[in-house]
């Protein structure tokens, strides 16, 4: 059975896009048929995030107002085996989209056999955000650890749990994960951002991973490649192991608290 899942903040720029590509990429990894869908009308970041920019020519609007159909619309990744990218379009207005019209891509997604279908969510309460989880089954909630960015999530939750389908027809509501990026032990340490019990505290979600703060994030954003792919980077295993966890295994979380330095590293400043 298709799951579909909003990944969705309340403040842009936290990490939002980057999640939505790495967790897809890692899903169809592990050889799940995923589809990731752009919701931001007007922006189009994901497909520059999933390198495939170049290669747009029908968008998420274009399917809605049967311009064009899924199968011409949707772009199978070069890098990732069983993933799918639907762009969002960069010249219409966010009115384009329509509850009716969303459930129709859903649905025809799910009819093509897709095992996740993705909904990259703007940041925000405003129509875009509220149709892409409108018909969600599971929500990550991407924050930092900052407190007006955790207060713009709780309100996100609030949404969640009040505006989607699920909670209009009474059913199971939407099961929510907590995902923390950007994460630095040592401000943590120096009282300069939120500790993740904290947040978890503060949000009542259970946490699905910690996402390091790291340089490879921005390099791997700009050179169009989900930082999931670069094995050997921090924030990369950081997400597969978000991916694990999402997929039921059982994973220490890692990345918390800063190294400890040995005597050497005291005396010679490394």
């Amino acid at each position: 059975m298709s799951r579909v899942i909003v990944v969705t903040s309340g403040k842009g720029g936290v990490g939002k896009t980057t999640t939505s590509a790495s967790l897809s990429a890692g899903l169809a990894k592990k050889g799940y048929k995923v589809a990731v869908i752009d919701f931001d009308v007007g922006l189009r970041n994901l497909d520059l995030i999933m390198g495939c920019e170049r290669r747009v020519v029908y968008d998420f609007v274009n399917v809605v107002q049967g311009e064009a159909n899924l199968k011409q619309a949707l772009i199978r990744d070069k890098r990732v085996e069983n993933l799918y990218i639907l762009a969002a379009s960069q010249t219409r207005d966010k009115d384009a989209l329509t509850e009716e019209g969303v459930g129709k891509v859903i649905d025809d997604l799910k009819s093509e056999g897709f095992d996740f279908i993705v909904c990259d969510s703007p940041a925000g309460i405003e129509k875009g955000a509220q149709l892409a989880l409108y018909y969600a089954d599971e929500a990550i909630v991407v924050t930092n650890p900052e407190v007006s960015s955790v207060r713009d999530s709780d309100r996100i939750l609030g949404i969640l749990q009040a505006k989607s389908r699920r909670a209009e027809s009474g059913d199971a509501p939407i099961s929510e994960h907590l995902v923390l990026t950007r994460y630095n032990p040592e401000r943590v340490d120096n009282g300069d951002m939120l500790a993740v019990d904290d947040v978890v505290d503060l949000l009542k979600v259970p946490l699905l991973g910690v996402i390091p703060e790291s340089q490879q994030v921005l390099n791997a954003s700009n050179a169009g490649e989900p930082v999931i792919l670069d094995e050997q980077a921090d924030a990369a295993q950081a997400y597969m192991d978000v991916v694990d966890r999402f997929l039921g295994e059982e994973k220490e979380h890692r990345f918390l608290t800063t190294e400890k330095k040995g005597l050497f590293s005291k005396f010679f400043g490394k």
